[in-house]
């Protein structure tokens, strides 16, 4: 049965499949959203030898098990839960709790919903952009030619999922507020379907030209590859749903809902949700790029240092958008590369405690973290051995600030979202060739690895197994 057991487990310790009101999953946690959190009894979670730790954040109860997640949560689903279950409604006493947060319940819920829709997308996401770098590399050592039929091919594969960025988030983003997926993908497919980006192509070669919408003139842009303008027209279009559901009777649902859906919201994207939101979008990535050359080595020290500490609560999430936006808007992404140190100081820490340690079980758990942080994976490596030993953790952050202040230095640039660790330097390479922003990370991740790695080491490692936290909640974050 596989995970069959663990499954089991993780139903009984989150208070039951009815207290489950949604369920999704990330690189290594399974993300719940439940009723009433109280129900759950987060201390036998932890005690399971399937569960790396149990974090509640960001208005989500998140169960970590590691890099086989998908496994985990494909078996869950076959056995507690269909598809149509997996968006279940919420009590009225969970959501007028949720009302009386104010700011501390806003800022929870826009996480919960930015990891909703990105999640699912991250697999696909890291896979195109390891392909693009593979691609720089190639044509970078002349392995192919930028006019073959393979490196055409090949690259249509490493495109597509940014090209097609607007469908693929219709879907999960109908997903994620509650309507029909299909209704928001075909949303997502308008955006960019080739007759508007040949009537934004017409409008840019001649700014005479004019098109309008039942007389109310439209500004047509270019939405291929924009993350922000398909979630707000697919929130907008989820909304008339669950109206018209209301509304409408049920012989007629089926296809007056979408075809109103459809109508309504397609001219409302183009004539206002659309140019408002890339506004946003365009303002979003200018914003942070005033603050980041203010000071980049700055910039660099705080996101390397903090980046774990957003991993451990599942925060980081929030930063996710933004670098994709960056990426869509910019072409380019500063962030990305700021962070890589953190990961690398992360598994130098682990490396530390690896050589350091006596204990057998201590050994074999942080052997196991190492390499699953060297491929960009570094939450049994904080959870199992460096966060419960409190100083390797440290170091790894204080590591991380250090090569997120090298790697500002030099200005170290991202031309495609990859995986972390040893992966996502291909990613860092610019397509006129390497650079000094790319040695920069480089460099960055190595001080950052050496730095934790040496401290790790010339630090007193318990020889008893150390023990999990009691709790890992967001209050010291409030």
């Amino acid at each position: 049965m596989g995970y069959a057991n663990l499954c089991d487990e993780i139903i009984a310790g989150i208070g039951g499949k009815d207290n489950v009101i949604s369920v999704i999953h990330c690189a290594t946690r399974l993300r719940f959203k439940l009723k009433d959190n109280r129900l759950a009894n987060m201390g036998e979670l932890k005690k399971s030898a399937g569960i790396i730790t149990v974090v509640e954040s960001g208005g989500q109860f998140q169960v970590v098990v590691g890099s086989h997640v998908g496994e985990v949560y494909s078996l869950l689903m076959s056995r507690y839960f269909s598809e149509s279950e997996n968006t279940r409604s919420e009590n009225p006493q969970t959501t007028e709790s949720k009302k009386n947060k104010g700011l501390k319940g806003l800022f929870y819920t826009a996480i919960d919903t930015i990891s909703g829709i990105f999640a699912p997308l991250l697999g696909i996401i890291v896979a195109a952009g390891l392909i693009k770098g593979v691609l720089i590399l190639a044509v970078l050592f002349q392995w192919l030619d930028k006019n073959s039929g393979t490196y055409k091919i090949i690259f249509a594969a490493s495109d597509a999922v940014f090209f097609f960025m607007p469908v693929i988030l219709g879907y999960t983003a109908g997903k994620k507020f509650g309507g029909n997926p299909l209704v928001t993908l075909v949303l997502g497919a308008a955006l960019v379907h080739p007759s508007m980006i040949e009537i934004f192509n017409a409008t840019q070669a001649d700014p005479k030209l004019h098109y309008s919408f039942l007389g109310l003139p439209v500004t047509f842009i270019n939405y291929s590859s924009t993350v922000i303008p398909v979630i707000f027209a697919a929130w907008f279009s989820c909304w008339l749903e669950k109206h018209f559901n209301r509304l409408l009777h049920a012989s007629i649902k089926s296809f007056f809902v979408p075809f109103l859906c459809l109508t309504i919201s397609l001219p409302a994207t183009f004539l206002l949700i659309g140019p408002l939101a890339t506004e946003l979008s365009l303002g979003l990535g200018r914003g942070y790029m005033w603050v980041w050359q203010l000071s980049p080595m700055i910039a660099g020290a705080a996101f390397g240092a903090m980046w774990q500490i957003c991993v451990i609560f599942g925060l980081h999430w929030g930063l996710a958008p933004l670098m994709i936006n960056n990426l869509m808007t910019r072409g380019s992404d500063t962030i990305f590369p700021l962070v890589q140190p953190a990961v690398w100081a992360q598994a130098g820490a682990t490396l530390g405690v690896l050589l350091r340690t006596r204990n057998a079980k201590l050994k074999s758990l942080a052997g196991s973290s190492f390499i699953s942080s060297i491929f960009g994976i570094t939450e049994p490596a904080v959870y199992g051995v460096n966060l419960p030993l409190k100083r390797p953790f440290i170091f790894g952050c204080i590591g991380g600030a250090i090569g997120g202040a090298i790697t500002g230095y030099y200005h170290g640039t991202a031309y495609s979202f990859g995986a972390m660790g040893i992966f996502a330097f291909p990613s860092f390479i610019s397509p006129d060739g390497v650079d000094s922003g790319f040695w920069g990370v480089v460099t960055g991740s190595l001080v950052a690895f050496l730095f934790a790695f040496i401290s790790s080491c010339m630090s007193s490692i318990p020889n008893g197994q150390p023990e999990q936290p009691e709790k890992l909640r967001s209050q010291p974050l409030t």
